[in-house]
């Protein structure tokens, strides 16, 4: 009985973090979970400069 509690948590936790990476992608992210992530998705990759470096997803297409 416990297995299955644990597996439905687990399924759970990937199935919400699957729809928060179809909803940020959909709505035009270029990198998830970067703080400027808005910005580079509008603006274009150069709008993400210095700003997005750490998260390496806007830079990463250069």
């Amino acid at each position: 009985m416990e297995d299955i509690i644990v597996i439905i948590i687990v399924a759970v936790i990937v199935v919400l973090a699957a729809l928060y990476i179809y909803k940020a992608k959909k709505s035009g992210k270029k990198c998830i979970g970067c703080p400027d992530a808005e910005n580079c998705g509008k603006n274009g990759i150069s709008a993400c400069g210095g700003n997005c470096s750490s998260c390496q997803g806007c830079n990463k297409d250069l």
